[in-house]
């Protein structure tokens, strides 16, 4: 049978087939009732390819995942509970059904696990590659957003999970990419398997969607939340400028996946500046209040406690091994 083509379908027709055996509908305004009793958050991105990713190795599922992963770890960042989600897909001519419903199958897949309750799809050509425009919202009782604290010197702050893994995973596949371009050999196969765990943090990254339930049920309320997307150092530098106050992150409490290290020899990459400002690691950064730190220690074993709120004075700085304090720099980019 021959493979159905845009040309074939239609806008109206595609985008029905694709929401066949999901739990969500089609051509819906995408809203939800708080009667009162909530704060709504939403946030928004879009992924655009040559920037965001690079189709010659990017899973179409995974990119599809992790887009609405990245949005969905910001609600989370807000102690939100994610609800709905608009999302457009601007299709070049390169793309056909078939592609577009493997990023739709990592949609659904990443939107079921997360609990979203309505996803609304739209296309819309493109003249220049893929892009992935994703808008989320979330809700937070008001008694929750109420019981947020406010940040005081020495609260603790925590990272989901390892940091770097993501820059060093996509250093890898770039490489590939290049001995590909190289070798000119269609049939070649990336060399893969010894840092897949690094690459998988790339490709596609994990929250897990039940962070904030789990903090509500043990009444640990963060006073600051964050997505690390851009490196751990904006992150801190963020929270520095929202909360007046100064933070010490401590080196040797950064934690890493492993082969880290070794692919950072072989890249000549060090592995902290890669943590600091590579980006792309979908980790959630929480300040916790001191108070709480034996039950959160306790109860959240997956996060790692990498420092503390500090004095105003003491700005954001990074405190090596031996004790020095050095100020964080966060790296910028400029439009040519």
């Amino acid at each position: 049978m021959a493979e159905e083509t845009f040309a074939d379908l239609g806008r109206v027709e595609a985008i029905s087939r694709l929401y066949e055996g999901t739990p969500f509908k089609p051509f819906r305004s995408s809203w939800f009732e708080t009667s009162g009793k909530s704060f709504v958050t939403t946030h928004s991105r879009t992924f655009i390819e040559g920037i965001d990713f690079d189709l010659i190795y990017f899973p179409l599922k995974h990119l599809g995942y992790k887009c609405v992963v990245g949005v969905t770890g910001e609600l989370y960042a807000e102690f939100s509970h994610p609800k709905t989600m608009d999302i457009r897909l601007g299709v070049s001519s390169k793309l056909d059904f078939k592609h577009i419903s493997e990023i739709w199958e990592g949609v659904v897949a990443a939107a079921k696990e997360h609990g979203y309750s309505q996803v609304n799809l739209d296309l819309v050509p493109s003249p220049n590659g893929l892009f992935v425009s994703v808008s989320s919202t979330g809700e937070t009782s008001l008694l929750n957003a109420k019981r947020r604290p406010a940040g005081k010197s020495m609260d603790l702050i925590c990272v989901s999970d390892n940091l770097g893994a993501a820059f060093m995973g996509f250093q890898v596949l770039e490489r590939e990419k290049r001995e590909f371009e190289k070798s000119g050999d269609t049939k070649a196969q990336p060399e893969l398997d010894e840092y897949k765990n690094l690459v998988g943090a790339y490709l596609k990254p994990q929250i897990n969607p039940q962070t904030v339930k789990l903090l509500e049920d043990a009444e640990i309320i963060p006073s600051y939340g964050y997505l690390v997307t851009r490196g751990l150092a904006d992150a801190v530098k963020r929270l520095v400028r929202d909360s007046g106050l100064g933070a010490k992150i401590y080196v040797d409490k950064l934690p890493f996946a492993g082969k880290t290290f070794e692919l950072g020899k072989e890249l000549n990459i060090d592995p902290i500046s890669a943590a600091l400002n590579g980006g792309e690691d979908y980790r959630l950064l929480f300040t916790i209040p001191i108070g709480k730190h034996d039950k959160f220690r306790h109860d959240f074993q997956t996060f790692d406690i990498i420092g503390h709120l500090a004095k105003p004075e003491v700005g954001a700085c990074i405190v090596t091994p031996d004790g020095v304090e050095l100020p964080i720099k966060s790296q910028g980019w400029k439009n040519e």
